[in-house]
């Protein structure tokens, strides 16, 4: 059959083009997936990573392992995949020191680290109001000869193309160090360093080197959450869009900007619409910890609704909305019936009810959630989370969405695309949960003792 329709014709052309491939640089893993040009993943890897925490307020990676080693593995193990352009995307914010040829030198330090917090400054805003700058300073003193100071991308980027550089929104993200003429040099001459010894940055979607040289166009890349966001498909007034990795982030799209207490807002690219959230440690990263600490459920474990205990999910403080790194975790109710399966489930329910504060306090009416991320894989917290905010929740049918949007942006990269909100049609639903209305209203008056456990942000800030 003959098409000459050229609006037919484009949309086969990208169904049937060229393969992308987008990298996403992890907390606990990097992702690699290979995406044909209807979003269409034809090849995955993971290749895991340990995460560090050499004390209670510090994390870190080998940033050699994670940042430098690890993508090039995972695009290694997609196997032979005739690609045309790789872009990164990366978990913000992070820094290390490297050398002359962009080998790691110090630990890569992550987000919420307290060695971004001895500037004095608060690290409470979407862009670290200064976590970076600490990072700097404490990473400049202990590798005073590095030749550079970079974060997860740029170390990415040099070790697959030879080229140190990253994107505006992860440069936005190092604010005050990073601002609209630049890196500052004032702001880098207190942490005892020179703006030249900051990475490259470049719009996003531009092209900034060759894979190896001659090989695929390198991209920029991203930051992850954004990426996330391109091909979630949350778009709508109503929509939430939940990130369920080793991070939990909240965003719920609205038409105006919110002061919503203890929250961010963020433009969305589609205009005149914002997002309102922020993100919280009771993720993946809690989770995971409280799975450890109970132990494996056993086979047949029967759950009551109305007797569940009531996590305080804070096993490394809080940011959003309370901004408090001094938070702790702990398990409230329990009694002798209780064993691990009560306790995942309250930690499923947990991370559920910090989402649904966040929505009440943006003070926004769902109309669905849209889940994303690794966490998508477990039916019991995507069914706790339709639970506690008694609304669907659309599971993405892939959970590696960073890595698929930055797959997206390599195609505007390699020039096969040239609108950005074009990622729309990547957007798919693998199922929808509906809330279980024999555990709802238990959850509901679970939800009232979680409140009473966790206070308001203004009796935290006070």
């Amino acid at each position: 059959m003959a098409y000459s329709d050229p609006h037919v014709m484009l949309m086969l052309g990208r169904a049937m083009g060229s393969v992308t491939i987008g990298l996403d640089i992890g907390t606990t893993s990097v992702k690699a997936v290979a995406v044909d040009g209807a979003g269409t993943i034809v090849a995955r890897s993971r290749i895991p990573h340990r995460l560090l925490v050499p004390a209670p307020d510090q994390m870190e990676h080998d940033a050699n392992l994670a940042w430098r080693l690890g993508p090039r593995r995972a695009l290694a193990a997609l196997g032979d995949v005739d690609a045309v352009a790789v872009a990164v995307a990366a978990m913000v914010p992070s820094l290390t020191a490297v050398d002359a040829r962009g080998r790691p030198l110090t630990p890569g330090l992550l987000y919420g680290d307290a060695r971004g917090r001895p500037s004095g400054r608060s690290t409470s805003g979407p862009t670290g109001d200064g976590e970076v700058v600490g990072f700097l300073g404490w990473t400049a003193q202990i590798a005073p000869q590095a030749r550079g100071f970079w974060p997860a991308p740029a170390v990415a980027n040099r070790a697959l193309g030879g080229t140190a550089a990253i994107d505006l929104a992860v440069a936005f993200t190092s604010m005050p160090l990073y601002g609209e003429n630049g890196w500052d040099s004032e702001v880098c001459a207190e942490c005892g360093v020179r703006s030249e010894q900051l990475p490259a940055v470049e719009m996003f979607g531009t092209a900034v080197g060759r894979l190896d040289g001659t090989g695929p166009t390198l991209c920029a890349g991203t930051v992850d959450v954004w990426c996330e966001q391109l091909v979630a498909g949350a778009g709508e007034d109503g929509d939430v869009h939940v990130i369920c990795g080793t991070t939990l982030l909240v965003w719920a799209v609205v038409d105006e900007p919110s002061d919503a207490p203890g929250l961010w807002t963020v433009g969305h690219r589609i205009p005149g619409r914002h997002l309102v959230g922020g993100a919280s440690n009771a993720g993946g990263l809690f989770i995971d910890w409280a799975s450890r600490l109970l132990g494996r459920p056993r086979a047949g474990d029967q759950l009551d609704p109305a007797n569940i205990p009531v996590w305080a999910p804070y096993p490394r403080g809080e940011r959003t909305p309370y901004h408090d790194p001094a938070r702790r975790a702990a398990l409230h109710g329990l009694d002798l019936t209780h064993g691990a399966a009560a306790g995942q489930r309250a930690a499923w329910e947990a991370s559920g009810f910090v989402v649904r504060h966040h929505l009440d306090l943006a003070g926004v009416r769902p109309r669905r959630v849209v889940a994303t991320g690794g966490g998508t894989r477990s039916d019991g917290w995507m069914q706790a989370l339709a639970d506690v905010t008694g609304i669907p929740v659309h599971v993405a049918a892939a959970p590696e969405g960073a890595a698929r949007g930055a797959a997206f942006l390599a195609r505007i990269a390699a020039g096969l695309e040239t609108d950005i909100n074009e990622a729309d049609r990547w957007a798919c639903t693998g199922r929808v949960v509906e809330p279980d209305p024999s555990w709802v209203p238990a959850v509901s008056d679970r939800y009232a003792q979680f409140m009473e456990v966790s206070g308001t942000p203004e009796a935290a800030e006070s």
